[in-house]
């Protein structure tokens, strides 16, 4: 048995995609996941599992449920702790900070240096499946994050810093 947090794209956002955390964790419990628990409203699951939870499975289960096409992530909490120590922008305030995290790794040069240099001075770094963004300015006011997520080098759904270093605790990461 171990611990694995699943991040679902899209949803109870603008009023779109509505999910009752309550009813999806219920759907966690009937594929035999244990211990689930949700964090606030935006789709985050930490639950134990044997073995690693197909993200194609929980995708069905959850369309099935809730007659909604989501993308479903999924990280350990050793991960998660390598995303958070793996920071890109140590110095920056917390309340700045976003990651993107991709179903699978983007392909190279997917996000050019040279043309994210515009949204100055909103930054983003690739690592792997990680995409750091640095917004300044906040999610909503920013031209790169709307950039990245309009058409993101992967399948992906971002979390504020707060969020992630939450699911981190919670996870035991």
């Amino acid at each position: 048995m171990s611990t694995h947090v699943a991040l679902l794209r899209a949803v109870n956002v603008g009023g779109r995609g509505k999910v009752p955390m309550a009813r999806l964790r219920e759907v966690f419990e009937e594929l035999g996941h244990r211990e689930v628990r949700t964090y606030i409203q935006s789709g985050n699951v930490v639950f134990d599992a044997d073995g690693t939870p197909s993200p194609g499975s929980l995708e069905a289960a959850i369309s099935a449920a809730f007659d909604l096409a989501v993308t479903v992530i999924v990280r350990t909490p050793a991960g998660l702790r390598e995303i958070v120590g793996a920071n890109p922008f140590p110095e920056e305030d917390p309340s700045s900070l976003h990651v993107g995290f991709l179903a699978h790794p983007a392909p190279a040069g997917a996000l050019p240096g040279a043309d994210l240099e515009r949204f100055a001075p909103d930054a983003a770094v690739l690592r792997g499946t990680e995409l750091y963004l640095h917004l300044p300015n906040g999610l909503g006011r920013s031209k790169l994050a709307e950039y990245v997520t309009r058409k993101p080098p992967a399948p992906m759904t971002v979390r504020n810093w707060r969020t992630v270093t939450t699911l981190v605790e919670i996870s035991g990461g």
